[in-house]
């Protein structure tokens, strides 16, 4: 695809609402992109399938990301209207307070709502000391009743909330602002990645297919699921990865943006396979592609249900997104191509004999 094409595509990605356990909407994105190149099909948990003509006696290659997004859950509505509410995902409360939200009713329909707290007016010196919790938190809809939230409004317990914001591209800087880039802009490389293999599938060696996973977010529990209906003999595992370049010394930078994808080595969840990362930093640095290599402290991701799956060798590349689960996060565009490009590369080189070596 074009530029533009990619552009689109991942505004139209971001912009979908998928909180974990409710990714119809970003499933139905992908069946419509990918149905052009490839059979598609999704199970029901909203796990996708993409799946190209294969050759016979080839090793399946799995490219995985995940389709949801950190969100929250309604809990209660209370006797003024409000809802109190559940984080879904990994969230710090200060970065919740005073965000527009969407809530998909129980018609289906998306309600706009503010998350509150008591005005700074009405509170005392230790209240404005407290740090922020969820459980002192509400959604207001501008509501006076609970019986106008759930009769009107169609909004009561168990309804999915995810952040209200709008896909933009600054051309100047070559950026992208949004939400969800953790993680769609790895679905987006999934699908850019397949669709260009598609059209070098005879010179391939494996075949390769795309699943993206639901319910990353609650504990990778789509990939569970995917790893086991694919069965791969690989995998690479795509996700928008938090980046550490506004934070950080220069010297301890290891996903920052502009500067690559990201080869994960380590995090509290998997280590990856250090043949096949060899292989990747290889590749990476005979086409010129840039990258940075990460050892993690914290975070998992879906590689580690991918590598468990009878130790399928299992690499992690990371797109690095600024200032993940929140509601505003900002991802570079060439950051974007070169996860591509590189993705592209390593399938070419993969092959039954180089895969039994891992």
């Amino acid at each position: 695809m074009t530029k533009k094409q990619n552009l689109e595509l991942i505004e139209e990605l971001s912009n979908a609402y998928g909180v974990s356990g409710f990714e119809h909407n970003v499933s139905a994105i992908v069946q419509k992109y990918a149905k052009r190149y490839a059979t598609v099909s999704r199970d029901s948990m909203c796990n996708t399938f993409i799946k190209p003509e294969a050759a016979d006696n080839r090793p399946t290659m799995m490219l995985d990301a995940h389709l949801d997004e950190v969100g929250f859950m309604i809990q209660a509505i209370k006797p003024n209207g409000t809802a109190s509410f559940v984080t879904v995902g990994g969230w710090v409360p200060a970065n919740v307070t005073a965000e527009r939200v969407r809530i998909k009713n129980q018609e289906g329909q998306w309600i706009p709502g503010i998350v509150a707290t008591k005005p700074p007016h009405y509170m005392t010196a230790a209240e404005r000391k407290q740090p922020v919790e969820i459980a002192n938190l509400v959604i207001d809809f501008g509501t006076i009743s609970a019986a106008e939230t759930i009769d009107l409004l169609k909004v009561n317990t168990g309804c999915p909330v995810v952040p209200d914001v709008t896909w933009e591209y600054n051309e100047k800087l070559d950026i992208m602002m949004g939400k969800a880039f953790d993680n769609r802009i790895g679905t987006a490389v999934v699908l850019t990645a397949i669709e260009r293999l598609t059209q070098k599938k005879e010179k391939l060696g494996v075949n390769v297919v795309g699943a993206l996973a639901a319910q990353e977010e609650v504990g990778c529990r789509g990939a569970k699921v995917t790893v086991r209906k694919v069965k791969p003999d690989i995998a690479i595992c795509l996700d928008g990865c938090p980046a550490d370049d506004t934070f950080t010394p220069d010297w301890l930078i290891q996903t920052g943006m502009k500067r690559g994808p990201m080869l994960r080595d380590m995090d509290t969840t998997f280590i990856a396979t250090p043949a096949f990362q060899s292989l990747a930093v290889a590749t990476a640095e005979e086409n010129n592609i840039p990258y940075t290599r990460a050892v993690r402290t914290g975070g998992g991701v879906n590689a580690s249900e991918l590598l468990l799956y009878e130790g399928v060798p299992t690499i992690c590349i990371g797109i690095p997104v600024r200032y993940e689960h929140t509601h505003h996060t900002i991802v570079s565009y060439e950051d974007f191509e070169n996860t591509v490009d590189l993705v592209v590369a390593i399938v070419e080189k993969l092959n039954v004999s180089i895969i039994s070596e891992f």
